[in-house]
């Protein structure tokens, strides 16, 4: 039975649903598309990032099935989302939104090309689809780059050559071409940077990848690049993120791919998938944009870190193998599995009379892709910008094909439609093809519907049994970190906010604690947001209310190091810096602290602990209603400390300052 129900998990099936007939029409207008006089812009692809940060953290950790099953809704061509494009973060070993990413480079003479799961992430997409475009992108930097300023362009052949130095260690250790490297997220560019990274990557006979800038607004950019000739020579691509489906003159004028390089970014239920079928077509329609990428790919964090299911699928409980494939990722497949970068858009204006619009897409060979979405105001809301009002009705839409697409006779029909009353949704069904008679065919649209028309039968909406249940994280949880070879630098579950913590083999240790969790981060990265002064990782389940954490802890820093445990730790992302909960701390002077906060302003108890650095203790803090308790080595230390709030939160561990500190046999119950 066993061997028989692991056959039924890994057998995904794939095929057409119900056909469903259209609404009564109440306007009426024709639209015509024509090739005679030439393409619109070229098509490069639909995109999701995985980072900024640490969105597929959790994902990892899956157990199969479920991890090449989610994998495959995501990359596989043909199936469910088949993306593109994957975009990364470049780790920076900072804080870059919902957690940290260790970097390939902690220290000026350290490399490492196995940190993080980006690595891997990177190698399953293209295992599953050979064709997908690359790009990577920094959001921070670690310290060393800057000397101690938090700026990455003060050394400008540094920062080229630690960005170069990880584009050839995804081709060295694993066979990984990057197609595209961008400057650093959402913060300011430095032309004579982008020049150097240009001859840098020249240098090391990286010529075929392409230059992104600047992966923030439309402008300064654009403006820069038609005043410099030499910037406007290295920059391949203008990427601006959540451009509300608009562009600017001058990025138009400067003559180059324009790019929605980061969008969406939304709540994944109907309305996020409203948000992505809308911005989807619009990007091109309104602004030109012939990629646009999604942030984030999936959402495989916890879910009360900032942007929670921001992601085009949820993958947040490795512990349970639960995940849900969400709608955004059927109208996704609306438009990947019926194009491929290097196809061609018409030269229409795509614009619905009755509200909405149509992209059509051409390979140069006879096929034809047209994508029709009737996204209504209120049900296609994206996080930013703000969206101004619109209204759109059902319609007749009747098409004139012409040029080398008069000759088409059938077109397949594939259909979506967000039912916001019911919630009923129906998702990615194809339908009965529309014969087309005379190089003409109507169609009736009704609200917040999205068809694909095409010349292509190679469209399968795909699906594998159904997930297990959802669960909680656990509530007796142990982690010993004795793993001889383990397949990532992290520990599973543990979601680093400040700092970065990774399995450790302690050579030197007589056999207890060989392996364990180690804090290696020890100056200041260049940051993308407010990271902690502290170091921190969270784990387990935000609704915790009454706890036991257990964790034998080892000071490496004399004098003024200092480690923690914590519980009901109530905030991580870009909001750590106000992280507050109960910090049972110790510290190399031989003192103890407990605080309500992260900062350790808040002062609940202090006193003096007899702790020492390089030695092994172990720390218990018990936290039940409105007090806790904390034992040093199995001995009570404090008690009866009065806690207010916060009421729940994760538990957690983590270092006074930027220091090496190592933890072992690690348990919450």
């Amino acid at each position: 039975a066993a061997l028989l129900w692991g056959t039924i998990l890994l057998a995904c099936s794939c095929g057409p649903g119900p056909p469903r007939v259209g609404a009564a029409p109440l306007s009426a207008a024709t639209y015509v598309l024509d090739d005679a006089n030439g393409l619109g812009r070229e098509f490069d692809g639909i995109g999701a990032v995985s980072g900024g940060g640490a969105t597929s953290r959790l994902l990892v950790n899956y157990q199969e099935p479920y991890r090449s099953q989610i994998l495959d809704y995501l990359f596989k061509p043909n199936f469910g989302a088949s993306l593109h494009i994957l975009k990364v973060e470049i780790g920076g070993d900072a804080q870059s939104t919902d957690g940290t990413e260790p970097s390939h480079m902690h220290y000026e003479n350290d490399e490492n090309y196995f940190r993080g799961y980006e690595w891997w992430l990177m190698k399953e997409a293209k295992k599953r689809n050979p064709k997908i475009k690359l790009i990577g992108l920094p959001w921070a930097f670690p310290g060393w780059i800057g000397k101690g300023e938090n700026w990455p362009y003060d050394y400008p052949d540094i920062t080229a050559y630690y960005i170069v130095s990880w584009i050839l260690g995804a081709k060295q250790y694993h066979d990984l071409d990057i197609d595209y490297i961008g400057i650093w997220n959402e913060r300011a560019f430095s032309s004579k940077y982008i020049k150097l990274l240009r001859y840098t990557l020249d240098k090391h006979g990286l010529e075929q990848v392409r230059i992104i800038a600047s992966d923030r607004l439309w402008e300064p950019i654009s403006f820069v690049m038609m005043i410099d000739s030499e910037l406007h020579g290295v920059v391949d691509v203008i990427g601006a993120h959540y451009p509300g489906t608009k562009t600017v003159q001058n990025a138009i004028l400067t003559g180059k791919k324009l790019w929605s390089s980061e969008d969406y970014s939304t709540f994944n239920d109907d309305v996020g998938a409203g948000c992505w079928a809308r911005i989807l077509n619009q990007n091109y329609v309104n602004g030109n944009m012939t990629s646009t990428i999604a942030w984030n790919l999936v959402a495989s964090y916890y879910e009360e870190l900032p942007f929670g299911r921001c992601g085009l699928m949820t993958a947040q409980e490795p512990w349970s193998g639960h995940y849900k494939v969400e709608s955004p990722i059927w109208i996704t497949a609306h438009t990947t599995q019926f194009t491929q970068p290097g196809w061609s858009y018409l030269q229409v204006d795509g614009h619905l009379e009755g509200g909405g619009s149509f992209v059509a897409l051409t390979d140069g060979l006879g096929n034809l892709t047209i994508i029709i979405e009737t996204m209504s105001h209120n049900h296609s809301k994206c996080i930013r910008p703000p969206l101004p009002n619109f209204s759109v009705i059902p319609q007749r839409a009747t098409f004139y094909l012409r040029g080398s697409f008069y000759m088409v006779e059938t077109l397949q029909v594939w259909h979506s439609r967000l039912d916001f009353e019911s919630g009923n949704s129906s998702l990615f069904q194809q339908l009965h093809p529309v014969q087309v008679w005379k190089g003409r065919f109507s169609l009736d649209l009704n609200v917040d519907e999205v068809y694909t028309l095409t010349t292509l039968k190679t469209g399968q909406k795909c699906g594998c049994p159904e997930p297990p249940p959802p669960q909680p994280f656990p509530s007796n949880y142990h982690d010993d970190f004795n793993i001889r070879n383990p397949p990532f630098s992290e520990a599973p579950n543990f979601a680093d906010q400040t700092g970065v913590f990774e399995y450790f083999v302690n050579a030197s240790d007589p056999g207890d604690h060989v392996f364990t969790l180690r804090q290696v981060v020890v100056q200041r990265p260049i940051t993308w947001v407010s990271d902690a002064d502290q170091t921190i990782s969270v784990i387990g389940n935000f609704k915790w209310v009454n706890m036991t954490v257990t964790c034998d802890i080892y000071i490496e820093k004399p004098r003024d190091g200092g480690v923690f445990i914590a519980g009901r730790v109530d905030n991580g992302g870009i909001y750590v810096r106000r992280s507050k909960g109960v910090f049972f701390w110790v510290f190399a002077d031989g003192t103890y602290r407990v605080t309500g906060d992260l900062a350790g302003k808040e002062i609940l108890r202090k006193g003096l602990a007899g702790v020492r650095d390089n030695a092994w203790h172990t720390l218990t803090l018990n936290i039940q209603g409105n007090s806790a308790s904390g034992l040093l080595n199995g001995y009570p230390l404090w008690e009866n400390v009065t806690i207010a709030n916060p009421r729940n939160g994760w538990a957690a561990l983590g270092t006074r300052s930027f220091e090496f500190a190592q933890f072992d046999n690690f348990h919450v119950e």
